[in-house]
């Protein structure tokens, strides 16, 4: 089964299927982690309440939940989740969440550095990319990405049809993807 967006895996994940589950768990697993360690300063309760979570998820996958952003819902619940166990862990110290972002939310020069440094990769290999399109396939993507135009006001300023603009950015896209040899790149097309 391939899911390709979240709102396809959500669907058959609420639907049962273990496949949609397993994928669900890996896809946004290392992330809800690496988030709730910059939340938590215990590597083992931010496991546990990670763990915890997605049994709780996978257990009441019937319950109706009416989700417009799955990622977003996942970060929400699960940083709601860990924080209530961090507040439980405190005893008798009542503990706000700006206190525990406070004291915990820390990135390392490295993992600045590193961001940094990825971003500056990407950045340069994707418009490296970018100048292999056709002039008009520029455009578009100039259009589209920078200037944030929707598909209408795109056909208007290029002064084609609707369908067209479509088709020229789908191939330039596709001519993206399949030129990128960097998986990180292919990442970022995908969602477009």
């Amino acid at each position: 089964m391939e899911l390709h967006s979240d709102e396809t895996l959500w669907y058959f994940f609420k639907k049962g299927e273990h496949n949609a589950f397993s994928l669900l768990f890996k896809k946004f697993y290392p992330q809800l982690h690496v988030y709730g360690t910059k939340i938590s300063s215990s590597p083992a309760i931010t496991e546990d309440c990670l763990q915890n979570f997605f049994i709780q998820l996978f257990e009441e996958r019937d319950k109706p939940r009416n989700i417009k952003n799955l990622k977003a819902y996942l970060f929400v619940s699960f940083k709601r989740r860990l924080i209530k166990q961090l507040q439980s862990n405190q005893k008798n110290v009542p503990i706000s969440e700006a206190q525990l972002f406070k004291t915990n939310f820390n990135f390392s020069a490295e993992e600045i550095s590193i961001h940094q440094e990825v971003q500056f990769l990407c950045t340069r290999t994707l418009n490296s990319l970018i100048n292999q399109l056709s002039p008009r396939q520029k455009e578009v993507i100039y259009l589209k990405y920078y200037s944030e135009m929707n598909i209408t006001d795109i056909a208007e300023v290029m002064d084609m049809n609707y369908q067209s603009v479509l088709n020229t950015l789908q191939k330039a896209m596709k001519k993206l993807r399949v030129s990128s040899e960097n998986q990180q790149i292919k990442t970022i097309l995908k969602k477009n």
